[in-house]
């Protein structure tokens, strides 16, 4: 297993339980493929997800500091802890700050009976 790290994941790799991300909040993952190590978010909103690759298309950070702090404080928008940048939930599309016309990059994930599953 390499520790280079990758920005997309197979289809089908189950994530865990949708309970685990409280409603309105988001969580960090980190797998470790053949390929490298992925790192990426899940945001939930009621039985929604939206996924991204935990990567600021600004500067290439992470882009939370603290682990799981990817929303603005009312929960409204992602937010990079670095620069302020802020994105939307939705389709992760800069709002604001030094990242005009750039966008989050997408990780597919869906919901599948109680779990949370890469697409």
């Amino acid at each position: 297993m390499s520790d280079e790290r990758v920005f997309a994941t197979p289809a089908g790799v189950t994530l865990g339980p949708l309970a685990d991300i409280a409603d309105g909040t988001a969580r960090n993952y980190v797998l470790q493929l053949r390929a490298g190590r992925f790192h990426g978010f899940v945001v939930r909103q009621g039985t929604d997800v939206f996924g991204y690759v935990d990567r600021c298309p600004h500067m290439g950070l992470p882009l939370a500091q603290t682990l799981d702090a990817y929303l603005t404080p009312d929960g409204s928008a992602i937010t990079c802890s670095w620069h302020a940048a802020l994105f939307a939930i939705a389709d992760g599309k800069c709002l604001g700050g030094p990242c005009p016309g750039q966008s989050l990059t997408p990780w597919p994930v869906a919901v599948r009976g109680d779990a949370i599953v890469t697409g």
